[in-house]
């Protein structure tokens, strides 16, 4: 999973169920076409309402049961310490999920090791967890500026172009990390982008205005009364060449819901009903016990 260049789009796949997928050149999303009608099923945070996985989300733990179900992708966010260690931690601040306290940016990596997830688990470096998981693949959520450039360098140490897909509510973020990286890991389209996707109706006038700046739309099913993903919304996307990501869904009435509309993947912390949900449906493109 380590190519250093995207393999050029191909023409679409057309599956079973009628849904016609893109190729967007990129190995990391385009997996999900190896197995025809199958979407790509994402454990957020390692699965963190996983009912034996109470308080651990972000964590070795976490992220070993999601493989160990057979997930092959898993999201996490990232933060850097004072002293540049890139971290798999989704809040600013040590105080929700440790003992500790201090935001991360102003500690030094020695000082958050000292803090435990859960009252049991360290909090993992992305290295660390590039190791352990070499089969694996990570949607990376950038959640402060200063991650940018240790992101970038931790792929390039990696040679991981391949095994992640970058994205951050912040337009301005994954725009510096493109430019640092080029065209070579898949990026998510920013707020500004899904924005365009969603209203308005032109196609060229989308195409124009986003190309080049994203690779997948990853996006909430509905935005306060705001239904953001549509039947309409994921065609338009993939007559764009763009795939389709919804999170965070942890109910399967809502997972089948949002499944027969053809998106290409979903995020969940409940990584064992989603398993089930696509298992039942065919649909499943994780490993099988």
């Amino acid at each position: 999973m380590s190519g250093a260049q995207i393999t050029p789009p191909g023409p679409p796949s057309v599956d079973t169920r009628g849904v016609t997928r893109p190729r967007t050149g990129f190995p990391f999303l385009d997996s999900v076409l190896d197995q025809p009608g199958s979407v790509l099923a994402f454990a957020h945070r390692g699965g963190a309402y996983h009912p034996d996985l109470e308080g651990l989300e972000n964590t070795l733990t976490a992220f070993r049961h999601a493989v160990d179900l057979g997930y092959a992708y898993l999201e996490t966010d990232v933060h850097v310490t004072r002293d540049g260690t890139l971290l798999a931690f989704h809040d600013a601040a040590l105080d929700r999920v440790t003992a500790h306290t201090g935001k991360v940016a102003e500690l030094s990596y020695a000082e958050v090791a000292e803090a435990v997830v859960g009252e049991r688990e360290k909090v993992p470096t992305m290295d660390s967890l590039l190791e352990e998981f070499p089969g694996v693949r990570f949607n990376i959520d950038l959640k402060s500026d200063a991650a940018v450039p240790a992101l970038a360098e931790l792929v390039r140490r990696h040679g991981a172009y391949d095994r992640v897909c970058v994205g951050s509510f912040s337009d301005r973020r994954t725009t510096r990390f493109r430019r640092l990286v080029g065209d070579r890991v898949a990026t998510a389209a920013g707020p500004v982008d899904v924005g365009l996707f969603r209203f308005v109706p032109a196609p060229r006038v989308v195409d124009a205005l986003t190309r080049g700046r994203g690779a997948a739309l990853q996006v909430p099913h509905r935005r306060g009364r705001v239904t953001v993903v549509t039947e309409a919304l994921v065609a338009r996307a993939h007559a764009l060449g763009r795939h389709v990501h919804v999170w965070v869904v942890d109910e399967p009435d809502h997972m089948h819901e949002l499944l027969d509309l053809g998106i290409d993947g979903l995020m969940t912390d409940r990584t064992d009903l989603l398993r089930d949900v696509l298992v039942a449906r065919g649909q499943w493109s994780g490993a099988t016990r």
